[in-house]
């Protein structure tokens, strides 16, 4: 899967948001945060078909569009793509980054020091 533009994200997280729904409905859900019109979203959305990103049930009237994807398998697919294009692949570079520039909690702390030791790092 390619990259997903920051407008995709809008539009699949409205469809996870909502389980999905007609054009009519899933505009007036995008339209506070967006400003887009019935057309722009209906252009998004044919446009997402086209890349499997978004189905459209065509057996309702009116048409129902759903994310062909999931959250999980956008979000994994999103991290995999940053750790490879900015970090080189390296997870512990990646990490060690985020941990430097912003503290976590003692909370985070714990469960990150679990997670590494289930994983016998």
């Amino acid at each position: 899967m390619k990259a997903l533009s920051d407008r995709e994200w809008t539009v699949l997280r409205a469809l996870w948001e909502c389980g999905g729904a007609a054009l009519g409905a899933l505009t007036d859900l995008l339209r506070p945060q967006t400003g887009w019109s019935r057309n722009t979203v209906l252009t998004y959305l044919t446009r997402m078909e086209s890349k499997g990103l978004v189905e459209i049930d065509k057996q309702t009237y009116p048409s129902r569009y759903r994310a062909a994807i999931t959250r999980e398998a956008c979000q994994a697919e999103a991290r995999d793509s940053f750790l490879r294009r900015v970090y080189q692949g390296a997870t512990g570079d990646l990490v060690t980054a985020f941990l430097h520039e912003k503290p976590i909690s003692a909370e985070e702390r714990d469960t990150l020091r679990k997670l590494l030791d289930e994983m016998e790092v």
